[in-house]
């Protein structure tokens, strides 16, 4: 499907919120706990969500399986990638975590091809997800996986969350397919919310009220149109130039967050990292297979203008 420019303009945009959302929560998590942080992002963005559903007068069916759905979704969707990337920016930058957070799409690809009999792992799809398994690696290196230092602790929970998002992309097909888009998000969000109440309260208490502006900006940043508003974007990306070009998002939010980590947090990134993100986006560019096809046309069409 080709791209508008109000589809481009909007990917951009999305990427613009996702990466600073990386950025925000990095600054919220210096006076709350992570638990904390994803209890405000889930409660504000279901607010959002539920105001877009009356706004266009969609409908959450009232079924034990939709809503039963939801709080799966909910939970591998919001609860456990918000949390455990909070985590981890406790103690790598925000913009390594974005860039960690891109390989979902490459361990999606893996999901999808175990679960789903559509999806089946071609040999250029498995190219692609060799291609950012070897990003990874390069990110986080060999002691990532022998060590037990905060930092290597840190990236380990950010590729946790990035395979939870991996499972919540077949889990939402599955399940979720015949139910308005905005509608589940409202729901999946609010069942997150509903299940961080109780974790955050025996982990780390109530929610800390005297926090600085600074901090409360954060919050309302990644709570409002980092989770509310983004979903909606997302969404009308997804129907306007469909998922696989909505997919490319995942490559414009980590230059978003680099950039921000630096103006705004004073972060840098190994040169490793950036290899990393190139094999990463290499590997995307192969899974998805759209830049291939074009070379192939523009070759078979050069050969055929040179054909006698």
């Amino acid at each position: 499907m080709r791209m508008s420019d109000r589809a481009w303009a909007e990917m951009m945009l999305l990427g613009l919120i996702w990466g600073a959302s990386f950025t925000t929560v990095a600054v919220a998590i210096r006076e709350m706990g992570p638990f904390q942080a994803v209890l405000w992002r889930t409660g504000l963005g279901a607010v959002v969500l539920w105001g877009a559903v009356a706004s266009i007068r969609a409908r959450a069916p009232a079924t034990w399986r939709f809503w039963g759905a939801c709080t799966v979704m909910g939970i591998l969707n919001n609860v456990i990638p918000f949390t455990l990337m909070a985590w981890g920016q406790q103690s790598i930058e925000s913009g390594l975590t974005s860039i960690l957070n891109a390989s979902a799409a490459v361990f999606g690809a893996l999901v999808a091809a175990a679960v789903l009999r559509d999806e089946r792992l071609t040999a250029r799809r498995a190219m692609g997800v060799a291609l950012g398994v070897a990003g990874v690696a390069a990110i986080t290196g060999a002691e990532a996986l022998t060590g037990l230092d905060p930092r290597s602790l840190g990236q380990l929970a950010v590729l946790g969350g990035a395979l939870s998002y991996a499972f919540a992309s077949t889990w939402g097909r599955l399940t979720l397919g015949g139910a308005s888009p905005i509608a589940a998000a409202a729901g999946m969000c609010t069942m997150a919310f509903l299940t961080m109440i109780p974790l955050t309260l025996a982990i780390e208490g109530p929610p800390p009220l005297d926090l600085s502006p600074r901090a409360w900006a954060a919050v309302a940043f990644y709570g409002i149109a980092g989770t509310g508003f983004a979903y909606v974007i997302y969404w009308r990306l997804i129907a306007s130039a469909g998922a696989a070009n909505a997919l490319l998002v995942t490559l414009v939010t980590p230059p978003a967050a680099i950039l921000l980590g630096r103006l705004l947090l004073d972060e840098t990134l190994p040169p490793h990292a950036y290899l990393g993100l190139g094999l990463i986006a290499a590997g995307l560019a192969v899974i998805d297979g759209r830049l291939i096809a074009r070379f192939r046309r523009r070759r078979d069409a050069r050969i055929g203008g040179n054909a006698p």
